[in-house]
C-alpha cells in the first residue's frame, strides 16, 4: 500500500487519483472517464468545472474570504439568505448557515427545543424521527437517524429518537398494502407521540424522500398531509431534512413541494453549494424567530465558518446558474427519462425488485426473490458488488444499504448532476445495463440468486 496521511473510507483500499471534472464527467490521472451518476454524495448538482462559480469565488476571495459571524455580516451572506427566503415554502424566512448537513440538522434540533424553552416549556426535549432514515453523522444528528449500521458503534452515546416506521411501501415494515393500509405508518407516528407524551416532544424530523438509508423511498399519497395534521394536533414542529433532496434535485426546488406541505424548519446542504464549497443551512419560520426575538434574542448555535463570505458567494453563484440554465425543470424532464430507463431494466432483470424516485433522485432495489421482495443476505454484499462493477465500467452510483432490516437491503441511488442531457441519460442506462448483466452472471454462477433472469 502506498504511504498516505489521509484516513480514507477503507484504510487499505486504493482509490484512483482524481485529475479534473467537467459537466457530468470526472477524469482520473490515467485519463479514465467516469459518469458521475451519483453527483458525488448527491451533491454536485450543477456538474463539475463550471467557470462562473470559480470566477465568483475568485472575485470574492480577492475582497474577503472569511469574517467571524460575531463580528461582521457580509453582502454575500445577506444576499444568499434573501434568495433562500424567496424560494422556500411558507414563512421560512430566516437562515442559519453552517458547514455540513449534519450541522444543519443538529442546529434544527437545537432551534426546535429552544423555541419551546423560550415560552417556558422545558419538557419538550425529544425529536422524533423514523426508522430507515439518515440525518447526519454527528451525535445529535445520528441520534435522530434510524440507520442501524451507522448507529450501532455509538449506541451508548445516542438518544432513542427514531420511533416511527418509514413509509416504505415496497418493504412495508407493518406488512400492509397501500391503499388498504389506511396509511398506518403515519398512524404509528401518532401512537409513538402518545406513548412518549406530546408534552415531551419538540419536533418530528423527516426526509421528504428517504435517501441514503433506503434508496429514494417516496411515500404514498396522503402520507405527509396526515403527518402534518398529527404534528399540528400535538403542537409538534415539523423539520423537513432537504439536505439531499433540496435545491432542485427532485424536479421541484424542494422535495416537500411535491406535497404542498409547509414545514416549520428546513435543512439544506449538498446541492446548496453544489460541492463547490462546504455550506449548509437551517432555515427557520417567522413564527419561531419571533418567539426567540421576544426572549433571549440568541439562537444557541454557531460554528467558526458559519456564513463565511467565500462560501456564501459560491452558493449565490450556484443558484444564479441554476436559474439561468433552467436546471430544476431539466431535473424533472431528464428524471422522467431516467426513471423510464430504469423501469425497463426492472423488467429485464428479475433481481431488480423496485425502481422509484422523483426527478434526478432515483433508487434501484435489488432482491433475491422479486415475488416476495426478499432481500439478499448482507453477507453477499450484492449492492457493493454492483457499485464496484459500475465503477470499473466508468459509472459512479451511490450506496443506500440496510433499508429492509437495518442490515439487509441492497438499494442504490442514481442521481446524476441536474445538467445531464438526454443522450447522457441513455449513456448512463447503457452502462448500468451492462453492469447488471455482469452482476446477474456473478449471482447465478455463485449460486446466490434464487431465480435466474431470463433476458
Amino acid at each position: 500500500m502506498d504511504k498516505t496521511g489521509i484516513i480514507k473510507p477503507v484504510l487499505d483500499a486504493n482509490y484512483p487519483m482524481i485529475s479534473h471534472g467537467k459537466g457530468i464527467y470526472l477524469y482520473d490521472e490515467n485519463g479514465k472517464r467516469y459518469i458521475d451518476g451519483s453527483s458525488g454524495a448527491v451533491t454536485a448538482n450543477i456538474g463539475h468545472g463550471v467557470d462562473e462559480i470559480a470566477d465568483a469565488m475568485h472575485e470574492q476571495a480577492m475582497q474577503v474570504a472569511f469574517v467571524y459571524r460575531s463580528h461582521f455580516t457580509s453582502l454575500p451572506a445577506e444576499k444568499l439568505a434573501k434568495k433562500l427566503a424567496r424560494i422556500t415554502p411558507g414563512d421560512l424566512n430566516w437562515t442559519f448557515f453552517v458547514n455540513s448537513g449534519s450541522e444543519a440538522t443538529e442546529t434544527a434540533l437545537k432551534v426546535a427545543i429552544q423555541y419551546f424553552q423560550e415560552q417556558g416549556i422545558h419538557t419538550k426535549t425529544k425529536i422524533l424521527s423514523r426508522w430507515t432514515s439518515y440525518h447526519g453523522i454527528t451525535l445529535g444528528a445520528l441520534s435522530m437517524s434510524g440507520h442501524h449500521k451507522r448507529r450501532e458503534r455509538f449506541s451508548a452515546l445516542l438518544e432513542d429518537f427514531p420511533a416511527a416506521p418509514a413509509p416504505y411501501c415496497y418493504q412495508c415494515p407493518l406488512k400492509n398494502t397501500y391503499p388498504g393500509c389506511g396509511l398506518e405508518c403515519a398512524g404509528e407516528l401518532e401512537r409513538a407521540i402518545e406513548q412518549e407524551g406530546p408534552e415531551n416532544i419538540a419536533a418530528f424530523i423527516f426526509e421528504p424522500i428517504i435517501g441514503a438509508a433506503g434508496g429514494a423511498i417516496v411515500p404514498p399519497p396522503g402520507y405527509y398531509e396526515k403527518v402534518k395534521e398529527i404534528c399540528d394536533k400535538y403542537q409538534i414542529l415539523t423539520i423537513a431534512d432537504e439536505v439531499m433532496t433540496g435545491m432542485g434535485r427532485t424536479g421541484k426546488m424542494f422535495a416537500i413541494d411535491h406535497w404542498g406541505i409547509e414545514p416549520d424548519i428546513m435543512t439544506l446542504g449538498k446541492g446548496l453549494s453544489a460541492g463547490y464549497t462546504p455550506m449548509a443551512a437551517t432555515v427557520v419560520s417567522d413564527r419561531i424567530i419571533n418567539v426567540i426575538r421576544k426572549g433571549s434574542k440568541v439562537v444557541m448555535s454557531g460554528h467558526t465558518f458559519s456564513a463565511n463570505p467565500l462560501s456564501a458567494a459560491a452558493c449565490c453563484s450556484v443558484m444564479e446558474y441554476m436559474d439561468q440554465q433552467n436546471l430544476v425543470q431539466n431535473a424533472g424532464e431528464q428524471g422522467e427519462r431516467l426513471l423510464n430507463g430504469l423501469k425497463e431494466l426492472e423488467q429485464k432483470y428479475p433481481f431488480v425488485g423496485n425502481v422509484r424516485g422523483k426527478g434526478l433522485l432515483c433508487g434501484l432495489e435489488l432482491v433475491n426473490d422479486a415475488v416476495n421482495h426478499t432481500p439478499f443476505s448482507f453477507i453477499h454484499r450484492v449492492g457493493e458488488k454492483l457499485i464496484s462493477i459500475c465503477f470499473d465500467k466508468g459509472l459512479i452510483i451511490y450506496p443506500a444499504f440496510g433499508g429492509v432490516t437495518g442490515y439487509e437491503g441492497d438499494s442504490v441511488l442514481i442521481s446524476p448532476p441536474l445538467v445531464i442531457t438526454s443522450f447522457q441519460v441513455y449513456e448512463l442506462i447503457r452502462i448500468l445495463d451492462e453492469s447488471l448483466k455482469e452482476l446477474m452472471n456473478h449471482l447465478v454462477s455463485s449460486g446466490i440468486l434464487i431465480h435466474k433472469a431470463t433476458s
